[in-house]
């Protein structure tokens, strides 16, 4: 995130590409390879690797949940 960059949005790294992006294309049901045909300057990596973090942070939540 970066104040000077799109209002601080988080967006991937070296892009003015907003994360938020690519959970709106796959909550509306597109493929992560068609999110990348309309952005093709966002490497591939990249986003497999937000979603796995994303993953991660569900479980860690899920499970603080469960062990309250």
């Amino acid at each position: 995130m970066d104040a000077g960059r799109l209002s601080g949005v988080p967006c991937f790294r070296g892009t003015r590409i907003p994360v938020q992006m690519l959970m709106d294309h796959l909550t509306a049901g597109f493929s992560l390879d068609e999110f990348l045909e309309t952005v093709p300057s966002l490497e591939r990596a990249q986003a497999q690797r937000f979603i796995e973090l994303a993953g991660e942070q569900m479980k860690e939540c899920a499970s603080s949940l469960t062990n309250a």
